[in-house]
């Protein structure tokens, strides 16, 4: 895949860049190695200055951050300001967290004294996606720096513009060179990094097929991987559930980012007594979706990033439809204008036991089943490959308490949209990867944890 930004609004390519040749690559590895071995002992108060640097020069700047991402990926003008704000409060959590997070933690043993400490590991390789081109990176490299690595990017083909915004926000911060590197490169360049001795970990959001082929690369030689892949979440509606409430909070949590996010709400399933009016109501709010160009304000829903993004959405509902699918709205790609745009849809009538109700839609495309109970809810939700996020609604206490303990996923909001916090730890598991980001959990991933023991 060529590196270049292609407006997917338009479909017209404005910049392409040449990826890196090998002597390129090396001269980055080596400032990384060099950069750390200095780097590693600055203090945590130097580091949190740098790092609240960076979090004004992201708000400072937030309008023109959020054009480089709306004109790389679509999505709106609004969500990426927001976008943009949202990295500036986890490079401030992290500032003002990691060294109560990296403090040493004397434990009781048979030593006169016993400790854990949090020593940085190196260079971390982050392989990240498109779909939230700067939060994904930020999130990775504000607790990575905090606890003293230095960072590689390989980012998404598609957002280099963005890679490199991200590259220079972290240099103007006040970092030193080399701390976060950003390498515009192919994915096959990929497995010879991770084998670089320099380089002693690596993190990767993004599709299955990817987390797969760079965990098998990390295996060869025994690194440490965190993998974030895909979702298709439940959102699962009980009797008891504040419905109008449900719905508005439903329609956000799947048009999020024009669908194309791994914690959408992607499988909508709904108790049958109250099934004909959330569906009525769904439809009702999605046909009020308005979408077009993503930097007017009043655009719900932009072009999706790619224009095979797109044509796989496009076939993954018409196999649905001959699977026995019903769609209720939308279901057929806009070729009335040029762009990468979808309709807000949703199908319905979807045999569980299908092979497109395994499958994530990537895409603003609502899945919607019946259910009998709370015991068919739960099967559902869990009957896929995935475990990612959960979002259910209901009123009723024990119900809560079943689905926290019942659902299988990383995460299981209970009367509110699945969605990531700095405070809190995010992250999978079954085929949605392992390893989490955020919080203290995160910044634990990539650091050595060592145990001392003293006479």
């Amino acid at each position: 895949m060529a590196i270049a930004t292609i407006n997917p609004t338009t479909g017209e390519t404005l910049q392409t860049f040449t990826p890196l040749s090998d002597a390129e690559i090396e001269t980055k590895l080596s400032l990384a190695q060099s950069t750390f071995e200095q780097y590693r002992h600055t203090t945590f108060a130097q580091r949190s200055q740098w790092l609240n640097n960076a979090a004004d020069i992201l708000e400072q700047d937030s309008l023109k951050f959020a054009q480089i991402m709306t004109t790389e990926m679509g999505k709106t003008l609004q969500s990426a300001i927001a976008e943009a704000e949202k990295c500036a409060k986890v490079c401030r959590f992290y500032a003002e967290k990691a060294e109560e997070f990296l403090a040493d933690v004397s434990i009781a043993s048979d030593a006169s004294h016993s400790y854990v400490a949090y020593q940085p590991l190196g260079t971390i390789l982050a392989v990240m996606p498109w779909n939230f081109p700067f939060w994904q990176v930020f999130r990775f490299a504000a607790p990575a720096l905090m606890a003293g690595n230095v960072g590689i990017l390989k980012h998404a083909s598609n957002v280099p513009q963005c890679a490199l915004a991200i590259e220079s926000i972290i240099e103007r911060a006040g970092f030193p060179a080399g701390a976060f590197q950003t390498l515009l490169i192919g994915a096959e360049k990929v497995e010879s990094i991770i084998k670089d001795e320099r380089v002693k970990a690596a993190t990767l959001t993004g599709s299955e097929p990817a987390g797969a082929a760079l965990a098998s690369a990390a295996g060869k030689q025994i690194k440490k991987v965190v993998l974030e892949l895909g979702g298709s979440d439940p959102f699962i509606i009980t009797e008891s559930a504040d419905l109008e409430e449900a719905v508005t909070t439903g329609v956000k949590a799947r048009m999020l980012n024009n669908g194309q996010s791994c914690i959408a709400a992607k499988r909508f399933i709904v108790a049958e007594s109250i099934a004909d009016h959330f569906e009525s109501q769904l439809v009702s709010q999605f046909k009020a979706l308005k979408v077009g160009d993503p930097m007017e304000k009043d655009t719900n829903i932009g072009p999706l990033a790619t224009d095979k993004i797109r044509a796989e959405l496009d076939q993954q509902v018409k196999q649905a439809v001959n699977q026995g699918a019903k769609i209720l709205i939308g279901g057929e790609s806009m070729t009335d204008r040029p762009g990468n745009f979808y309709p807000p849809t949703i199908l319905t009538n979807i045999p569980t036991d299908s092979p497109v109700a395994q499958e994530e839609f990537f895409g603003p495309v609502a899945l919607l089943f019946r259910v009998k109970d709370l015991d068919e809810a739960i099967a559902l939700a869990n009957n896929i490959p995935f475990g990612l996020g959960a979002s259910a609604w209901t009123t009723n206490a024990a119900e809560s308490k079943r689905l926290v303990a019942e659902l299988e996923a990383g995460a299981v909001f209970i009367n509110g949209m699945v969605k990531s916090d700095p405070r809190l730890p995010f992250g999978g598991i079954k085929r949605s990867g392992y390893g989490r980001e955020l919080s203290s959990q995160g910044i634990h991933e990539f650091v050595n944890i060592k145990t001392v023991w003293i006479k």
